[in-house]
């Protein structure tokens, strides 16, 4: 299956990392990208053609030789992300720190490390983003302005990529059910209904759907909404 594109897809242990992951497989080499070596290796077993890349993606040097073997890469989906959450009065400078080195930080020097290989495979980069990279919320002041971040560069990205063949796409999903959704209504102190949320799979069909896309197109932006419940 080597003829087959590679992609890389960061996040891939659970959520909606793990769902992209699945959706590429059919059609893609796959690089699951995460910090739990051991769970990556498992998740790895589950597909048809894929291989555990384990790194801690603020870890400059390991980043660096984790990337060094790549020479060619049709696909880069960032799906790894924290969401530390608090109000402006409250947060301190830890929290926006650890926001913006792990959603925004971490994304540019993955991606500057790896866009030789997307180049020499005019290859497509997908963010996956945040309602909140769209919208700030009360409450969600850390996370959104990583997340606005994240739509700026990725803006950059493409303007500066596209005559090199690159295509660039920001997803923008609405609330998923996922672990830190999860956690993130445990902080809001609400109730945790998932069938209010989307489907991990739901966000990674439009994923795969903007990576398929035909060679004439460019999915620049995507927003998904959950529809409501009855």
């Amino acid at each position: 299956m080597a003829d087959r594109p590679l992609a890389l897809v960061t996040g891939a242990t659970r959520g909606i990392g793990a769902a992209v992951a699945a959706a590429l497989a059919p059609t893609h080499r796959v690089l699951l990208g995460g910090r739990d070596a051991e769970r990556l290796q498992a998740r790895a077993e589950e597909l048809p053609d894929a291989s555990a890349w384990p790194v801690d993606l603020t870890d400059a040097d390991a980043l660096r030789q984790a990337c060094a073997s790549i020479d060619s890469l049709d696909v880069l989906v960032h799906s790894a992300g924290v969401a530390r959450l608090g109000s402006v009065a409250e947060s301190e400078a830890a929290v926006w720190r650890e926001n913006l080195e792990v959603n925004l930080v971490a994304v540019a020097e993955l991606t500057r490390l790896l866009l030789p290989a997307l180049r020499a495979a005019k290859g497509h980069v997908v963010f996956v983003n945040s309602g909140q990279g769209l919208a700030a919320r009360a409450g969600w002041g850390p996370y959104a302005a990583s997340k606005f971040a994240v739509r700026a560069y990725a803006d950059a990205l493409r303007a500066e990529e596209e005559s090199a063949g690159v295509r660039v796409t920001s997803v923008y999903p609405g609330r998923t059910d996922t672990d830190m959704q999860q956690a993130v209504v445990s902080h809001e102190g609400g109730e945790y209904q998932p069938e209010k949320y989307l489907r991990p799979e739901s966000v990674a069909a439009a994923v795969a759907a903007a990576v398929t896309a035909s060679p004439d197109a460019h999915l620049t932006e995507l927003t998904i909404r959950p529809r409501p419940t009855r």
